[in-house]
């Protein structure tokens, strides 16, 4: 997907890229190349490749899910900042926390943010586990989102403490996710979270399978949830 094929394809989903989105969408790939020789960002980085399975991607979570308001959105683990910042150049008015254990990935997205001109992006140098434990981020958001960052049973523990009641937890998983979504069931209860969408498509140009879940958070997450770093990897709630 070229960057023609991909201004017309966000086009075909209703969503009109202009001049200056267009331009933060080429800076994007290039700084994305030009700081993955200094550290591992991301194995893809042909600008096919990375148009298509990162940018458009990312933004698929949008052709079916509402991002248009002012929403604040937390990204857990987004590596190199997938899916929200393409999110955030689609819908500006976003506000966007993105928290990421590395901190080389949160120098490089911080300094993206800035070349990108982005306001209200915040970035968080934290395992997901503590960052959902500070009260100055928990249930706090009104839509968490995660892209294959782990399991949907260890996935969950790390991001629904974060929604808040009536938000919204959108996890985007390839076809594996069915298996997924059974071992979930009981995490996802006890999190106080319920299924409340789910949307299967193929990426166009290679036709992967793809899967967005949608969660509400309809109670308040219970207080021992997210348990230490490493426990909910190693033990989880299933």
């Amino acid at each position: 997907m070229n960057e023609e094929q991909f201004i017309q394809a966000l086009h075909e989903k209703g969503i009109e890229l202009n001049t200056k989105q267009v331009q933060q969408f080429k800076r994007y790939f290039e700084l994305l190349v030009e700081w993955n020789e200094k550290m591992n960002l991301t194995a893809i980085t042909d600008e096919p490749s990375v148009y298509l399975k990162h940018f458009f991607d990312s933004i698929s979570a949008s052709f079916y899910e509402d991002f248009t308001g002012s929403y604040s959105v937390c990204d857990v683990g987004a590596g190199a900042g997938f899916p929200s910042i393409p999110l955030k150049i689609c819908y500006p008015d976003l506000k966007v926390t993105i928290v990421d254990s590395l901190n080389k990935r949160i120098q490089f997205l911080t300094h993206l943010s800035k070349e990108l001109q982005l306001s209200n992006v915040n970035f968080v140098h934290a395992r997901a586990e503590e960052f959902g434990q500070n009260a100055e981020y928990r249930e706090k958001y009104d839509i968490v989102t995660a892209r294959a960052v782990a399991r949907l049973s260890v996935l969950a523990e790390l991001c629904v403490p974060l929604v808040k009641i009536g938000g919204r937890f959108i996890a985007m998983k390839a076809a594996s996710a069915l298996d997924e979504l059974k071992d979930a069931n009981k995490a996802l209860q006890i999190l106080g979270s319920e299924k409340s969408a789910e949307y299967s498509f193929l990426l166009p140009v290679e036709d992967s399978e793809r899967m967005l879940y949608v969660f509400s958070k309809t109670k308040s997450t219970p207080k021992r949830y997210p348990r230490k770093p490493g426990i909910p990897n190693k033990t989880p709630i299933i």
